[in-house]
């Protein structure tokens, strides 16, 4: 096929008018048949004259030799150069060279060639595996200069693209299996999917056919340019392995005049050319000698049309050797035209064509007559892909379009999904990795997140932590059925003291009325009213002002209640103490010990109070963390010490007031309020003991939901427990409110009275409950 395309090239170059007039270019043929000792035979046969193969003898002959075309491996073109060429003739120009080492002008002055060199065909089949996302692939490689150094540009791109190598295999060429059974057992070992292949048709048929005995399917091959577009690996049997590999292959165009001559191609029409026979034999695969064609059934008759192989034939390489020949001719035709003065040598001088020496060849004057060609990306099995890969002058990957209709899957894990973060395995590489869920508050809205994104604080991530929502806002608002059934409540409760006060008024002359202290119980019903109205400041936006009020308000009313309560109960133990004959008590049981106490008690809250709101008052605070995805607007305390010893007051002032009343409960029962304010204080203190650890415990505005409910409830403890009996009395048993009811004394507290000694003392305790009830009203 090639001596065709060298008739044909001879031809068309010598009869063009403007390339090279008056000169004849012709060519000799030598095969070396990838073998390392033919391609230096071969050069020293042409050295030698094209006769025998004599070492450091030259013969030029009638015409001079202007330069080589060839080889086509890398190795072969090293040897070729580094041992004769460069010192003997000027060119050597290859189509399928493509080491990086060749590229180096300080050894290889007149190497060229019109194909890129594999530093960018590595680059670009690195950034491929970038573009469609591949981040775990495996590497093979024959154990050449092509293979060796094609691999670690590959490796080390792919690594600095942020993917990782699974394994590194090598092809090894001295072995007839090329290693394959191992190869083939690592690549099933692995989970990769994705497999870079840099390496010749031949050295990889053997690992082919090894993938095909073990049915190894599904994997991606990304093929270097040697191999992609190999008619030996397009064959049907296989399809299934290698159906869908993608890679690169060289630039391809159009010969004049070739596809025709190969139509005509017949060993019987060239019988002085020995290549005929010999490609005829590898495209129908049978033989001209009868010895040979008997050994394998196969005999060539002469009869097979060359037809459906010219239309399914790659004619990439061809037109590659079409593209060297064309770069020798107007390299020469570049001497040609020199015009003394204006040359590029020494006083403007120009080479002679006839006899030109290496280096005036090759000089940077023709830097453009050696062009790189750039490379398709196609797909084997005769599918090339709308995807152009260009190189030239080592530019980057260039897509211009795609149909895949899914990308082939090769990574280590499964992605993360929005809402999760890679974490890294220790010991093994980055790209193999576990997916957390985003820490509490942390969003990722996009795939393989490497670190999660906080949310603004007002804003809190949704289910699936991929965005962030707005924060629900939360307090105790009147809208709320919470707070609209706390503010109810409030309000009717307030209303009671207020009615008792009233009836109390309305019977203002009855004896009970008269014997309970009429000025303390309208103070201490008032307070009542007003511990219950304290409530509705706890509901609604906490506003500073608001925040200030609260807990200060809360705890000087319910001081002023409790104060009430413990000066009733100490003017009742006073009040019958005093009706001992001599004592000197009776100045202490008048309205100003009641008030005194009170105010005493009062004054120290107030204190505690001003203190609080001097030093650490209270601010309104929006909590982003006690519940997630809520903004609690809370009135922060700022000191719970203040805040704690506020409350503690408050159960300090009622246990004295239940100790008192406790030890009074023995007085006369049908006046004494000790027992009823005992009850009163035992409820209270209850409610605020099982106050402290609910409220701890609470959050958002269910805390201050159980506050409100326990200012509630401790406060109606104290309106039943002590106005709720004489209130009974006085509208539904009126016959009860006399003077004779009330001096009336119990039996069953006689029993256990200390003061029934004898007969004649029985008229004393009547004598004194009267003096005590005088002691009482005063």
């Amino acid at each position: 096929m090639l001596g065709g395309l060298w008739d044909i090239l001879g031809g068309e170059i010598n009869a063009r008018p403007d390339l090279l007039p008056n000169i004849t270019l012709g060519y000799q043929i030598y095969d070396t048949c990838t073998v390392l000792r033919r391609a230096a035979e071969g050069t020293m046969w042409m050295l030698s004259g094209g006769s025998e193969s004599i070492p450091n003898y030259r013969c030029y002959g009638p015409s001079r030799l202007a330069g080589i075309i060839g080889d086509s491996g890398s190795t072969r073109s090293i040897l070729m150069y580094s041992q004769f060429v460069h010192v003997i003739f000027s060119l050597k120009v290859s189509y399928f060279s493509t080491s990086p080492f060749l590229s180096n002008r300080n050894l290889f002055p007149s190497f060229f060639r019109t194909i890129p060199s594999d530093e960018f065909q590595s680059r670009g089949l690195a950034q491929l595996v970038k573009y469609f996302g591949w981040s775990w692939v495996g590497l093979l490689a024959t154990d050449n200069d092509y293979g060796q150094i094609g691999i670690q540009v590959v490796k080390q791109e792919i690594i600095m693209s942020g993917a990782c190598v699974a394994f590194a295999e090598n092809i090894l060429t001295s072995l007839l299996n090329r290693n394959a059974p191992h190869i083939v057992q690592v690549i099933n070992k692995s989970t990769v999917n994705v497999v870079v292949v840099l390496s010749s048709d031949s050295d990889f048929m053997p690992v082919v056919e090894e993938l095909l005995k073990q049915n190894v399917t599904g994997k991606i091959w990304v093929a270097s340019e040697s191999w992609s577009t190999s008619a030996l690996l397009s064959k049907d049997r296989f399809k299934k392995i290698l159906v869908g590999t993608i890679g690169f292959a060289i630039h391809g165009g159009q010969m004049p005049g070739f596809r025709e001559y190969l139509s005509s191609l017949h060993p019987s029409k060239h019988l002085n050319n020995p290549f005929a026979k010999e490609f005829w034999e590898q495209i129908f695969s049978c033989k001209w000698n009868e010895e040979e064609a008997n050994a394998t059934n196969q005999r060539c008759t002469g009869r097979e049309s060359l037809e459906s192989f010219i239309k399914k034939a790659d004619f990439r390489i061809t037109f590659n050797v079409y593209t060297c020949v064309y770069t020798l001719a107007w390299a020469l035709q570049s001497l040609l035209q020199c015009k003394p003065g204006e040359g590029p040598f020494q006083h403007g001088g120009c080479a002679n064509i006839s006899s030109f020496q290496p280096w005036q060849a090759s000089h940077k004057q023709y830097p453009a007559l050696f062009p790189i060609r750039g490379l398709h990306l196609i797909l084997l099995a005769d599918v090339t892909v709308n995807l152009l890969c260009c190189m030239l002058m080592g530019s980057l990957l260039l897509i211009n379009q795609f149909y895949f209709t899914q990308v082939p899957y090769s990574r280590c894990n499964p992605s993360c999904p929005s809402g999760f973060q890679k974490v890294t395995i220790p010991g093994k590489p980055f790209c193999c990795y576990e997916c957390n869920l985003c820490p509490q508050g942390e969003i990722s809205n996009q795939t393989d997140a490497v670190e999660c994104d906080q949310c603004s604080w007002d804003m809190w991530p949704n289910e699936v932590q991929d965005r962030c929502l707005p924060r629900t806002i939360e307090f105790l608002s009147y809208t709320d059925p919470m707070g609209v059934s706390l503010a109810t409540i409030a309000i009717i409760s307030s209303t009671i003291p207020i009615c008792i006060m009233l009836v109390f008024f309305c019977h203002r002359t009855t004896p009970i009325v008269k014997a309970n202290n009429w000025s303390l119980s309208c103070l201490l019903l008032v307070s009542l009213s007003f511990c219950f109205l304290c409530a509705l400041v706890f509901i609604g936006y906490p506003r500073p002002e608001m925040c200030l009020l609260r807990q200060v308000g809360f705890g000087m009313v319910f001081s002023l209640s409790i104060s009430c309560v413990l000066a009733k109960t100490i003017i009742v133990v006073i009040a019958f103490k005093a009706t001992k004959p001599g004592t000197r008590l009776r100045k202490w049981s008048g309205i100003k010990v009641s008030y005194s106490v009170m105010g005493f008690c009062v004054l120290i809250q107030l204190c505690v109070c001003v203190t609080w709101l001097s030093f650490s008052p209270p601010f309104p605070e929006l909590d982003i963390r006690s519940q997630s995805g809520v903004i609690i607007i809370i009135c922060n305390e700022n000191s719970p010490t203040a805040f704690w010893c506020m409350v503690g007051y408050l159960g300090l002032l009622a246990a004295l007031s239940f100790i008192v009343a406790f030890l009074a409960r023995r007085l006369p029962d049908s006046f004494n309020e000790a027992k009823f304010i005992t009850f009163s204080m035992l409820a209270f203190l209850s409610v605020w003991v099982s106050f402290v650890p609910a409220y701890l415990s609470a959050r958002g505005k269910n805390t201050v939901a159980m506050e409100i409910f326990a200012i509630i409830s401790s406060s109606w403890a104290v309106v039943i427990c002590i106005f709720f009996p004489k209130c009974f009395i006085i509208l539904f048993r009126p016959n009860m409110n006399s003077r004779e009811q009330l001096m009336k004394k119990d039996k069953r507290s006689q029993r256990g009275s200390r003061w029934i000694r004898s007969v004649h003392a029985r008229a004393a305790p009547i004598d004194r409950s009267a003096q005590a009830l005088q002691n009482i009203r005063t």
